[in-house]
């Protein structure tokens, strides 16, 4: 009993033994491991865990200074970039427009030497020799138009002047306008006719020739026309407007103030007055009576007797040859050719230059505006 009490004993205690030391073991490398952890000193593992969190925040802060430097240096990058292609784009445009200025002074002052030096002297034929002169009368014949007195005289004068002039051509193409503009021009071709009278000159109708218009052309030494031309209309009228009814419609009152008894005569807003008629008629009654004068000086004995031919009426070019209005059918290069025995049409009209026809349309458009609000020109002579 007592030896296997012994035995049972050494054994029980050696494997208490073993197990105490197992468990000791474990116990320690347990406290070694909280020891190492916690136990080891409090000031010690606090050390050692702020040193392992800061530096990783050293390292997060430098790469985020990196991150915003990079940052900033890509988006001042990209404005300088930026900025240097608008400048690129805006130097381009610039060089596109100058270069159109330059095409378009270019134009101006070598293709169109003409225009720009207000006349014309283009040949349609071979250059030198003699030729026939041409002078163009086109449209409205007004002061304030390119058909005007000091335009279509400064041709004919430098059409007869020229050394080389075999005859002079005023082809015309209107449907009339003014008797005073027409009146100057009709009186300076009888005068350069008396001084040049080695040089002919003719009016050569094309689509229209009425009116004022054939008052200048009836101072020509002939009158060719097409056989569909339209010629004649030898009178004179003066239009306009009466708003009298409607302004009482719309309740406006005239206020028309003036000085003299027949100032505000035939005012558009203002009631016709009899004595006033009678006597705008009896004016138009003796321009008339100067036209058909002029045209008779014109014309002589080739007009043949007819109750309408002063009376407004217009014909074709053909029934104007009839009527002594047409001297014979034909067109310009006809006259040079036939008449004048030349092949050269070198054109003599004076025209404005660039600056002088964009000033005449400004000042003409503020007159225009000018007499319109002011109730201004009303009525017009033609």
């Amino acid at each position: 009993m007592s030896d296997n009490d012994d035995k049972s004993n050494s054994t029980n205690g050696s494997k208490l033994a073993d197990g105490s030391n197992a468990a000791e073991g474990s116990n320690v490398a347990e406290g070694s491991n909280v020891a190492e952890g916690s136990n080891t000193g409090n000031a010690g593992g606090a050390w050692t865990e702020a040193k392992e969190i800061k530096q990783p925040e050293s390292l997060l802060e430098g790469k985020t200074k990196e991150k915003d430097e990079n940052w900033q240096r890509d988006v001042i990058s990209k404005l300088a970039m930026s900025a240097l292609d608008e400048q690129r784009k805006t130097r381009r445009w610039g060089i596109f427009f100058k270069s159109l200025v330059f095409i378009y002074l270019f134009a101006l002052i070598v293709i169109l030497p003409n225009d720009w030096g207000g006349e014309s002297s283009s040949s349609t034929g071979t250059n030198g020799g003699k030729h026939a002169a041409l002078i163009e009368i086109k449209g409205i014949i007004a002061d304030d138009s390119q058909a005007n007195a000091v335009t279509v005289i400064n041709g004919l004068k430098t059409a007869f002047k020229d050394k080389n002039t075999k005859g002079v051509i005023i082809e015309i193409n209107s449907p009339g306008g003014s008797p005073v503009q027409s009146g100057y021009i009709n009186d300076e071709i009888m005068r350069l006719r008396e001084k040049y009278p080695d040089i002919p000159l003719y009016a050569v109708i094309t689509d229209i020739c009425a009116s004022g218009g054939y008052y200048i052309a009836s101072a020509a030494d002939e009158i060719y026309a097409d056989k569909a031309s339209i010629v004649g209309s030898i009178g004179v009228v003066m239009d306009g407007f009466g708003f009298v009814d409607s302004m009482k419609k719309l309740g406006v009152e005239r206020r028309l103030l003036t000085a003299g008894e027949h100032k505000g005569f035939l005012d558009p807003f203002s009631p016709t007055q009899q004595e006033e008629v009678m006597h705008v008629k009896a004016l138009l009654s003796n321009i008339h009576k100067q036209f058909i004068e002029t045209v008779k000086q014109g014309r002589g004995a080739r007009l043949k007797e007819s109750p309408d031919l002063f009376s407004g009426l217009v014909w074709t070019g053909e029934q104007g040859v009839e009527l002594g209005l047409v001297d014979a059918l034909g067109g310009s290069s006809y006259v040079a050719r036939e008449v004048m025995g030349v092949e050269s049409i070198v054109d003599f009209t004076h025209r404005p230059n660039f600056v002088n026809r964009l000033v005449d349309r400004l000042g003409v458009g503020i007159a225009k505006a000018l007499s319109a609000n002011l109730g201004i020109g009303a009525g017009q002579i033609r």
